[in-house]
């Protein structure tokens, strides 16, 4: 694979948002790289081989746990050292590691929002695919404007797999997908939506975007900490209306 096409992004600060929580927090990034358009299926084949169709399209149908699989690979071809340990379905980020990666929530907001405050960063109709083009699948990666990043796709044709749990209260090993897809309505498109999965499931409208940058913070890093995690995990007092905990 051809070195994939890696925007540097300047430090910066991304304000978060936790509906169920009702929680909103400001996070300070670092300075990172992040892929100027979402991983297309002409990339993912010549990693990790395999048949597609159309090769200029995003790559999607990949579980999370395939799309950090396919980071650590192109992270080996590039001759970087891998970011994820794998051990049995349970993935540990090397925070310090160079390679490849998924975005963290906080970095892939950032990426999008590309300075801007409000839902989208220009027109919806000139920078995401959506339900009102009437598409039945994902479009070919850039044919739509950038934001000021030079990013292309963050919102609209694919949502894209981050590194961060989803709700582990409510969703255990859930992970975090962004961005809005094809055939979502215009209200789902936004900065702030967040959906997701389990990592081991896969969706026709899921993709991914590379990143890159290495913090010597240990398990913690770009808006991402482990123990913030083990405590959005942790469930005392009465439970919500409406929902049981999932346990994994």
């Amino acid at each position: 694979m051809a070195a994939p096409d890696l925007r540097p992004l300047p430090a910066g600060e991304v304000e978060l948002h936790d509906a169920r929580r009702r929680r909103r927090w400001s996070v300070r990034l670092e300075p990172y790289e992040i892929g100027a358009f979402p991983v297309t299926e002409a990339e993912y084949r010549h990693v990790m081989g395999g048949a597609g169709s159309g090769l200029g399209s995003p790559v999607v149908d990949l579980s999370w746990l395939d799309a950090v699989t396919f980071c650590n690979a192109a992270s080996i071809q590039a001759g970087l050292p891998p970011a994820y340990v794998l051990d049995a379905g349970s993935v540990t980020w090397r925070t310090g590691a160079s390679g490849y990666r998924l975005p963290t929530e906080a970095e892939w907001e950032y990426a999008c929002r590309a300075g801007t405050q409000g839902p989208h960063y220009q027109c919806l109709e000139l920078s995401a695919w959506t339900a009102d083009d009437e598409v039945d699948r994902p479009q070919p990666v850039g044919s739509k404007q950038a934001n000021a990043f030079g990013l292309y796709d963050t919102l609209g044709n694919v949502w894209e797999w981050c590194w961060d749990l989803l709700d582990p209260a409510r969703y255990g090993d859930y992970r975090v997908f962004r961005g809005g897809g094809f055939a979502d309505e215009r209200w789902s498109v936004r900065a702030s939506t967040r959906r997701g999965g389990a990592p081991g499931m896969s969706h026709p409208d899921v993709g991914l975007r590379l990143a890159r940058g290495a913090f010597d913070t240990g398990q913690a890093a770009q808006g991402w900490s482990a123990t913030t995690d083990a405590e959005r995990g942790a469930i005392s007092g009465a439970l919500p209306s409406g929902w049981t905990p999932r346990r994994s």
